[in-house]
């Protein structure tokens, strides 16, 4: 786990005052300690640290990132606000996720809700506004633009760009 939370901090600008590293490194302290690879000694006090730092980030920075999050190395949350994951997503190995950003089940039915946590591959960009939902898988090296909705598979290293804005003319009232 100090390997990691290194990665993490280096990942990070090597600035550990930043809400994303602290989030991330409240969701490994957590699972650390429910892996069972904490010494004994420690569970207690890591555990308390895990659950106030993501009381912390929720409330405060608005990264929603719970320990059961199975979390890849250098996962990079550039930007605080509006960060919601499903608890049990997957998130590979150098991820930049930025804000308001949704990894969220498609339905709120208990018997489905596990099925359907998205998962993210290695090297995956995520644009500021993204909604990924329900059980879909972002390949590797996948870059997601901003505001896209993803509701299907993405392919290995595509790009997802939502649709260009339009311009609607409405008549003034005089």
């Amino acid at each position: 786990m100090v390997d990691q939370l290194r990665e993490d901090r280096q990942a990070h600008d090597g600035d550990v005052t930043t809400p994303g590293f602290q989030a991330v490194a409240s969701a490994r302290i957590g699972a650390w300690v429910d892996a069972g690879e904490a010494p004994r000694w420690a569970r207690v006090p890591a555990d308390l640290v895990s659950r106030a730092g993501y009381l912390m980030c929720r409330n405060v920075y608005g990264i929603e990132l719970p320990r059961t999050v199975a979390l890849g190395r250098r996962v990079r949350i550039a930007h605080q606000s509006g960060i919601v994951i499903h608890p049990h997503a997957t998130i590979g190995d150098d991820c930049v996720i930025r804000q308001n950003v949704t990894l969220g089940a498609g339905s709120g039915k208990p018997e489905t809700f596990r099925r359907q946590a998205p998962r993210i591959g290695n090297g995956v960009s995520i644009g500021a506004g993204c909604a990924i939902v329900g059980g879909v898988r972002v390949g590797d090296g996948a870059n997601l633009g901003p505001n896209t909705t993803i509701m299907t598979n993405v392919p290995e290293g595509a790009t997802v760009v939502d649709q260009q804005p339009r311009v609607l003319r409405i008549p003034t009232v005089r």
